[in-house]
């Protein structure tokens, strides 16, 4: 997988850098699978604007993803590789023994034609989704459940991984993408291998429609408001400056929001890096 630059005919394709999509086998989803996604515009149910810059954006229809991978000691064949306009990861097609499809996320590697499985005793292949009783240490894993049977949880956006690091009583130990090292039940599923697109972090949009495209409207700073509307607004010319916040009044850098008393703070062995 690789990036497109593009030679500056136009201003807005000055900084554009966008997927070169070759990896994409197949541009119509699979019909069946598809369901209908309601935009808000950032409202509520009296129509009162409650989030803000959100708004607009082309239409979509959601894919519904396999992340339980829970039909087990039945072969599925790849069937097609395709984009989610919903997620960063690219999807795949799969298509059981029984002739049952279904969409799962797409492992970095995946090629049409391959066969994955899923359950207990499972080869540890890319692709394959099993318990983390049975991946060998060190193996680089994705869409990590976090209760058994619950679905992935952990892991699934472009580019990453967890490693499964050592293995204690009934708790697998994993090295998550952001550093955090956690415990987990080793009956919880994972699928081998990274997530596809691993490039999507070098994507650049180049210019705001392609934001607007997306359904996000100009977002602007705290600072070039008045005091009424942030704390942060106000002041003679260009003032900036005073202790970061949000428009609520919460600091906003260097100040914890985790609940101390949170049960999951004692499968936490080292929290992320800062």
């Amino acid at each position: 997988m690789a990036v497109r630059k593009f030679k500056p005919v136009t201003p807005g394709q000055r900084n554009k850098v966008i997927s070169a999509f070759d990896d994409i086998t197949c541009k119509t989803p699979y019909k069946p699978l598809l369901e209908p996604i309601k935009k808000t515009g950032g409202r509520n149910n009296q129509g009162k604007m409650t989030v803000r810059y959100i708004g607009g954006g082309h239409k979509r229809m959601y894919r519904i993803i396999d992340f339980r991978r829970d039909k087990d000691n039945c072969k599925a064949e790849v069937m097609t590789i395709e984009y989610d306009p919903n997620r960063s990861a690219r999807i795949a097609l799969v298509k059981y023994e029984d002739g049952e499809k279904r969409y799962i996320i797409a492992p970095n590697g995946l090629k049409v034609g391959q066969i994955i499985e899923s359950g207990a005793g499972v080869a540890p292949e890319v692709g394959n989704a099993l318990p983390l009783s049975d991946i060998p240490l060190g193996t680089l894993v994705h869409n990590i459940e976090l209760r058994p049977g619950q679905g992935a949880a952990m892991a699934r956006s472009a580019g990453t991984f967890a490693q499964l690091a050592a293995r204690e009583g009934k708790h697998a130990i994993l090295r998550l993408p952001s550093g955090e090292t956690r415990m987990v039940l080793v009956s919880c599923r994972a699928t081998v291998g990274t997530v596809s697109n691993p490039d999507h972090n070098l994507e650049s949009h180049g210019k705001a429609g392609r934001r607007r495209w997306l359904g996000r409207r100009p977002r602007n700073r705290g600072v070039v408001m008045n005091p009424v509307d942030h704390p942060m607004g106000g002041g003679e010319g260009r003032a900036s400056g005073g202790h970061p916040r949000s428009r609520k009044g919460l600091p906003a850098k260097g100040y914890k929001t985790r609940n101390p008393k949170a049960t999951s703070n004692k499968f936490i062995i080292e929290r992320r890096k800062k």
